[in-house]
């Protein structure tokens, strides 16, 4: 069988599966075989990273569908967008694609700067431009919400960066984390970053008592609010604002 290359990058950005959940899929693969194609850039896969462990590990046959992009911006934002199409993401994994899709829109995705703080800072602390619009009008949402998904997404890749179980806790819900945390994490050292990811996993990380719920833009939007059709729905957005408010 063909040899793919597994990219550390583009598996940090998916959701880890839960034990439940891959002891289902390596089931489903051993009694049906691999029955979706594992998706490749080249040799580097993009979409599939369990279903070709698994395979590889039980020596299960598997079909490759290729890719073309210009960039590795252009295949983390097909893969974000991927991920957000199959509608089976919670609030808290819907803003924290669309932070990343913001960033590797402004090439802000890498070896050397995913998710830095001086990206995030070289925006002068408020995203704005016609990137911004664009994805705002994109995922129906408003300018300020795509604001706080770059933020958070920083923060939380800052935490997956010392323990990715840690990121995966907080993506999942398991882990609640206030607005003000986040931005004193932002704020403090790469130690600091580190123990609270050590504390996120060793079980000892405590929320804060809820801030007041901060108001957002007239039905959360910069535009009226006519198609959703190819965007994420009206409950999904009253979801994701009820997720900032309450954090």
């Amino acid at each position: 069988m063909r040899e793919l290359i597994i990219d550390e990058e583009f598996r940090f950005l998916l959701p880890a599966l839960d034990k439940n959940t891959y002891a289902q899929l390596e089931k489903r693969i051993l009694e049906n075989g691999v029955r979706d194609p594992i998706v490749v850039w080249g040799n580097t896969i993009i979409d599939g990273h369990n279903r070709y462990s698994i395979a590889v590990q039980h020596d299960i046959p598997y079909a490759t569908v290729e890719m073309e992009f210009g960039s590795r911006n252009e295949a983390t934002i097909w893969i974000i967008l991927t991920q957000i199409s199959r509608r089976n993401l919670t609030p808290m994994q819907l803003s924290y694609f669309r932070g990343v899709h913001y960033m590797a829109d402004k090439g802000s995705f890498g070896a050397n700067s995913l998710f830095t703080k001086k990206a995030i800072e070289s925006q002068n602390d408020t995203l704005c431009g016609s990137t911004a619009t664009r994805l705002a009008n994109q995922y129906k949402v408003s300018r300020a919400t795509i604001n706080r998904d770059a933020k958070f997404a920083v923060a939380v890749d800052s935490i997956g960066r010392s323990s990715p179980d840690a990121k995966a806790s907080i993506l999942s819900g398991e882990t609640r984390i206030t607005k003000k945390q986040l931005k004193e994490l932002m704020a403090g050292s790469d130690e600091e970053i580190e123990e609270t990811a050590l504390r996120i996993g060793d079980g000892t990380f405590v929320k804060q008592k809820p801030e007041k719920a901060e108001p957002v833009d007239a039905n959360g939007l910069d535009g009226p609010d006519n198609d959703l059709e190819d965007s994420i729905d009206a409950a999904v957005l009253e979801a994701t604002e009820e997720f900032y408010a309450n954090l």
